[in-house]
């Protein structure tokens, strides 16, 4: 039963304060007029975002294309858009609109492009800590690591101190994504020698770590891989998990997922232009601060409930695992690869020192960290 609506009790108004309200619904009456026809049709709808003089306009590109867009920023951009109220406006654009991804960083760091989301891995930041963005083997097994690493265990001021380093590009935050599976089109893994030759679409770190089994990682246009696969051109891809490969319609390509998963969570990092960032004022800024951690949370639910979901309910890939025995060959792989990158530069070292630290405590603690 719905509650009744009770009208509120009009207000007493004196005669002198009536005639002042009078006054002021003639003068907005004839402002209308001159605004144009337009506003003789208004309807009832959510507030509009005002174009005022000065308004601060951004342009900002995403590694996604359009379908995952809509989960892992639109609603972010949307909801800053209207917050601002006209003081700014991002315009969004997806992968490869306007520049090509694999020249993210140089559009940002010119001005090109205002703003960036991206990992590192992806946008080939120049920057020693560029491998860890992405998929970083083992580095995760839950999206919560992610900002439990960058909050306790140092990683947000290695981050600001690598990117310190870069004229003209300011890092703003790193997030959590979804986890790294295999799926593939005709050829099911069941083995490590499954991999061998398998041509994928993968993240440049996970697909050098991968490599080492036989495994093919191939650069195209994100928006072309559905295609690819559909020609033979792929015979998979490396480079999300399940939640994604039904939601940009890989999963009505591939019949194959495998279950086991190098990594529990990708590295994605927003990044602006440092001209660009000066000129936004303290409370604009902060709000598009919270804005990346509205976004943060929302992927976060987003893909933890849908990885459970889709495993369990989704029909449309048949479910293969790894021999115990050959998994346990890739998490041994896994410490080498770890010591390999630490050597590439005293900050990469630092960084490799926190994933052990952050898995030598999560194992300590037991359930439910690990």
């Amino acid at each position: 039963m719905t509650d009744e609506i009770k009208k509120p009790v009009p207000k007493k108004i004196d005669p002198a304060a009536d005639a002042i309200l009078a006054t002021r619904r003639s003068f907005l009456g004839k402002a209308a007029l001159g605004t144009g026809a337009a506003l003789a049709t208004t309807t009832l709808a959510a507030p509009a975002v005002i174009a005022q003089a000065g308004t601060i306009k951004w342009r900002l590109q995403t590694y996604s294309g359009a379908p995952l867009g809509a989960h892992v920023i639109k609603p972010q951009i949307d909801a800053f858009n209207a917050a601002a109220n006209g003081a700014m406006e991002i315009e969004l654009y997806y992968a490869d609109q306007l520049v090509p991804t694999s020249d993210l960083f140089r559009a940002l760091q010119s001005g090109t492009l205002d703003a960036v989301q991206s990992d590192e891995a992806t946008m080939a930041s120049p920057v020693d800590i560029a491998v860890f963005g992405g998929y970083f083997p083992f580095a995760t097994r839950y999206s919560l690591d992610v900002p439990a690493l960058f909050r306790y265990y140092g990683l947000k001021e290695i981050w600001a101190e690598a990117y310190a380093e870069v004229p003209n590009v300011s890092w703003l935050s790193t997030g959590a994504w979804d986890p790294l599976h295999i799926f593939t089109v005709d050829k099911p893994i069941k083995s490590l020698a499954d991999m061998a030759g398998l041509r994928v679409f993968g993240v440049p770190t996970a697909g050098k770590f991968l490599s080492k089994y036989g495994l093919v990682p191939v650069t195209i246009p994100w928006d072309n891989v559905e295609v690819a696969l559909q020609t033979g051109e792929l015979d998979g891809v490396a480079w999300c998990g399940f939640t994604e490969a039904y939601e940009v319609g890989w999963a009505d390509v591939c019949n194959y997922a495998l279950t086991n998963s190098v990594t529990g969570a990708w590295f994605g990092s927003y990044f602006a232009n440092t001209p660009s960032w000066e000129k936004v004022p303290p409370h604009l800024k902060e709000l598009f601060l919270m804005s990346i951690d509205q976004s943060h949370y929302y992927r976060d639910v987003w893909y933890w409930g849908g990885e459970a979901k889709l495993r369990v309910e989704g029909k449309k890939m048949e479910l293969t695992s790894l021999p115990p025995e050959d998994w346990a060959k890739v998490v041994a792989d896994s410490k080498g690869f770890w010591d390999e990158t630490a050597s590439s530069s005293p900050r990469a070292g630092r960084v490799v020192e926190a994933f052990k630290k952050y898995d030598e405590t999560m194992q300590k603690a037991g359930y439910p960290y690990r």
